[in-house]
């Protein structure tokens, strides 16, 4: 499958996958001056591109390791819609006690294409959820820890 990108910004740099093998694109901030995130908070960070996600399909933004276990920088906002042909921001979040700097062509994140379902919500008067065996869980309404973990 292919994606479309359009530069948006002379200086973007063209997503790119590292290894064949890997699941995502790299892509790297695409700023004039150095972006600086204080410990416990968070900036949008430019790519200087657009993509053409195709109709049935959503890219969703994730980590790269490296980001997150090195420097404690984790992605907000995961979801690059269908249809949507703005640029696209990288929502980063600072979770850890150093001031953290984005300069330009930093690989900031990576990008995964994936299907999307279309589904609709039908509300019921009654709750009847799990009664037609939807699932094949016997989880019930058992929440967090609920499994033992």
């Amino acid at each position: 499958m292919l994606i479309e990108y359009y530069r948006c910004n002379d200086t973007a740099e063209a997503p790119q996958r590292s290894n064949p093998s890997d699941a995502g694109l790299d892509v790297f901030a695409c700023v004039e001056e150095t972006i600086v995130i204080p410990p416990g908070e968070s900036r949008l960070v430019p790519l200087g591109l657009k993509f053409g996600v195709p109709h049935g399909y959503m890219l969703q933004v994730m980590n790269r390791s490296s980001v997150a276990s090195k420097r404690n920088l984790i992605v907000g906002a995961h979801v690059i819609d269908s249809g949507y042909n703005g640029e696209v921001f990288i929502d980063l979040h600072n979770l850890g006690g150093q001031f953290q700097h984005i300069k330009h062509g930093d690989k900031i994140a990576q990008l995964v294409m994936v299907p999307v379902m279309a589904f609709r919500p039908v509300e019921i008067m009654e709750d009847t959820l799990y009664e037609d065996g939807i699932t094949i869980s016997n989880r019930g309404d058992g929440a967090l820890g609920s499994t033992g973990g």
